[in-house]
């Protein structure tokens, strides 16, 4: 345990020093909520709902900050460290590829909780946002599409060559499901056949859980899409530290 948080306190140190993530992962989303509630206010998401523009926006609002640290932020700090020779170096010393994947995983993981309560504080100060669900089923909608994400972005990290490889793989991912899976844009106004395709991503059906969660809405099937996005979890942890790449 010393040495995990003697790594992950480095980590945080250099990411900081470098401003990406806190400009990405925690001004970016605080920039769209300020813009959104400038907009909306508390004004009713349509006709008749029980929960303003604001609240039913406030999962994908969360997702911003999942999406850049999952798969822009954790695949190329991991493919960097991988370039400059810095995981060639941990070979030789008792640090396994869990640790070292784990450490990056928790310091991501505490910038997407940073951003929430930001996110939490800011809504609920300024236009009145609160959970019209259950709390505790929202906190989980968002750990599970947080871990999700995540481990994707550990997984191309993990096998990628290097920085360039991880780069695009990294961008093929974080694009796309920045812009169509509901984050950017509303799910409901894509053409049938998109939504069905963006449907396949954890992260769509994550934004889905935490909408509903916050909202207090329905949501088909929730066991399935939380037993499809644990298998995500497990099976992209699993390959990231099975096909790990030391150099």
């Amino acid at each position: 345990m010393r040495a995990f948080g003697t790594l992950l306190k480095n980590e945080i140190k250099l990411s900081i020093r470098d401003m990406n993530m806190v400009i990405f992962a925690i001004c970016m989303p605080l920039v769209v909520l300020v813009i959104l509630g400038c907009l909306y206010g508390t004004r009713p998401a349509f006709d008749g709902a029980a929960y303003s523009f604001v609240e039913q926006s406030f999962g994908a609002l969360c997702a911003i900050a999942i999406c850049a640290s999952g798969l822009m932020g954790l695949p190329l700090v991991v493919a960097d460290a991988r370039e400059k020779q810095v995981l060639k170096r941990f070979r030789v010393t008792p640090a396994s590829p869990a640790l070292l994947l784990g450490v990056d995983l928790v310091m991501y993981a505490l910038y997407c909780a940073a951003s929430l309560l930001t996110l939490a504080v800011c809504a609920g100060l300024f236009w009145g946002a609160r959970v019209r669900g259950s709390v505790l089923a929202f906190l989980g909608s968002w750990l599970l599409t947080m871990v999700s994400t995540l481990s994707i972005g550990l997984l191309v990290g993990g096998v990628a060559k290097n920085t360039k490889q991880a780069g695009v793989i990294a961008s093929l991912l974080y694009f796309p499901m920045l812009v169509f899976s509901g984050t950017t844009l509303p799910l409901e106004v894509m053409p049938d056949a998109m939504q069905r395709v963006m449907r396949l991503f954890p992260l769509t059906q994550g934004i889905g859980l935490m909408k509903a969660c916050f909202t207090g809405a329905p949501v088909d099937s929730p066991w399935l899409i939380i037993a499809v996005i644990a298998v995500v979890i497990v099976a992209c942890l699993g390959a990231a530290v099975r096909w790990f790449r030391w150099e």
